[in-house]
C-alpha cells in the first residue's frame, strides 16, 4: 500500500489540495501499478515562518516577491 506524504507551505485552496491528491494517486497507479483504493496521501501544511531556504523564511521571500511584482506592474 503506497503512502505518499507531502509537506508544503500553507496557502493552497481546498480544490488545489484535492487535485494534488488525485494526481499523486494517479501517478502511483501509472508508475507502480498500485490500485487507486490502496494509495494513501497525507498533506502536511506549515506556515511560511516555519520553512526557510538559505536561512530566509519563506514568509519573507514571498513578501519580497509580492513587492517586486507590484513594483513591476507600477512601472509598466
Amino acid at each position: 500500500m503506497p503512502f505518499i506524504q507531502v509537506t508544503m507551505i500553507e496557502g493552497r485552496t481546498t480544490e488545489q489540495k484535492h487535485a494534488l491528491m488525485a494526481a499523486l494517486t494517479q501517478a502511483a497507479v501509472d508508475s507502480i501499478g498500485a490500485k487507486p483504493e490502496s494509495v494513501r496521501v497525507a498533506l502536511y501544511e506549515i506556515s511560511g515562518d516555519d520553512w526557510s531556504t538559505a536561512g530566509v523564511p519563506m514568509s519573507v521571500t514571498r513578501a519580497a516577491q509580492a513587492a517586486a511584482q507590484t513594483s513591476a506592474k507600477d512601472e509598466s
